[in-house]
């Protein structure tokens, strides 16, 4: 079996990533409504994304590029928090729904290479959900047929660059397991190769028309937290968040990147930014979100110079205006965080209660995954992990 640390931490990014995972729109050229849409969803703006690929929906019925988009918007809620039994049931709704549109247009001939881009990204995004859920030989089917479905979009459009990205994630995470998942990986999929992973997502980051944002994501993702090569992840850290402004997760990231090496005075830039955005907010709940980020980025820099009381005081901070409505994510990541800096000061016992609490909530927001490594072994001091 793959080592439990290893394969709780893929966990985590396996659900922060694919906020919008690789696609094109229709014969003819770009579709802006597309491109409209994922700008929408980089920059967490769910609503407005919803209402693009509704009339998507609305506009083609027959086709699986609008249920699919929408299925990206409802996993782009669970990354961002909203971990609800109804946005769970949302997203499954949505992914099938992908599945069954795509397989009756290839069933009935009429299909082109987009429905098999759709079918193996639905199918992927179902696999990687049965991933989370423990149910191995379920995701394991789900991705061989998604790979099958890939190789029949690349082969009727082979100069496509987009489904670079599909086939360097699964090459690098195939890569990544060991023991019983490998051989599951190799058996069902292919096998995989780190290398050759991060230069097909590299290809994809530069020349995908699609899929490049999200690419680069997977690639900061992928340095930052797996790798630990801080010098390549900063570069995409620095211009995600530039692109996409009303996205704090980008923020942080950067900000993230430059405690690991060192870089203070652009640290402070970063908290400053943050500390603007949070004042120049046109409403109280926008302003609070923003806030809780500066504190959030505080308390990792403190985390990392072992200022644990100082991190605790940010964090309690932060729990004393917890918005689960608006801002849930900030709530199972932070008590995360109190846990953490007990196990750093070799307080077990005290650790164990937070990771305890985040375990019993019904809304973890992801912080689960990562907690139950740390039920069974303590985060080491200096880990990427300690700024997630």
């Amino acid at each position: 079996m793959c080592s439990k640390p290893l394969f709780s931490l893929i966990l985590v990014l396996l659900l922060s990533l694919g906020q919008m995972p690789a696609g094109w729109g229709f014969e003819g050229g770009v579709n802006k409504d597309i491109l409209k849409g994922i700008h929408l969803l980089y920059d967490e703006q769910f609503n407005d994304a919803e209402n693009v690929f509704k009339k998507m929906v609305v506009e083609s019925s027959k086709k699986p590029e609008g249920y699919f988009y929408l299925a990206m918007v409802s996993w782009s809620r669970l990354a961002s928090g909203f971990w609800s039994p109804e946005v769970v049931e949302e997203f499954k709704e949505r992914i099938d729904s992908t599945i069954r549109v795509a397989t009756k247009r290839i069933e009935n001939n009429g299909s082109d290479s987009y429905d098999y881009f759709y079918l193996g990204g639905a199918l992927g995004f179902k696999g990687r959900f049965e991933l989370m859920r423990g149910k191995w030989l379920s995701a394991f089917f789900a991705a061989n047929d998604a790979v099958d479905a890939f190789k029949i979009c690349l082969k009727i459009d082979p100069g496509n660059k987009d489904v670079l990205l599909c086939f360097g994630t699964f090459d690098y995470y195939t890569a990544r397991f060991s023991g019983l998942l490998r051989f599951f990986t190799r058996l069902f999929i292919h096998k995989g190769s780190k290398e050759e992973g991060l230069n097909k997502l590299n290809v994809a980051a530069n020349e995908a028309t699609y899929s490049a944002t999200e690419s680069k994501s997977m690639l900061l993702h992928i340095y930052l937290f797996l790798e630990q090569d801080f010098p390549k992840a900063l570069p995409l850290a620095e211009e995600l968040e530039a692109e996409y402004d009303e996205n704090p997760r980008y923020k942080l990231l950067k900000g993230l990147c430059y405690i690991v090496l060192g870089m203070d005075d652009e640290y402070e830039a970063t908290v400053h930014d943050l500390r603007l955005k949070s004042l120049n907010s046109s409403s109280l709940i926008m302003a609070s979100l923003w806030n809780r980020r500066v504190l959030y980025l505080e308390a990792i820099n403190d985390l990392y110079h072992a200022r644990y009381s100082e991190a605790r005081s940010r964090i309690t901070a932060i729990l004393d205006q917890p918005d689960p409505e608006n801002d849930p994510w900030m709530i199972a990541w932070p008590v995360t965080k109190l846990g953490i800096s007990y196990d750093l000061e070799n307080s077990r016992k005290e650790a164990l209660k937070y990771y305890h609490q985040v375990l019993e909530m019904e809304n973890g927001a992801g912080a689960q995954f990562l907690v139950e490594e740390y039920m069974d072994q303590p985060p080491n001091a200096g880990s990427p992990f300690l700024g997630y």
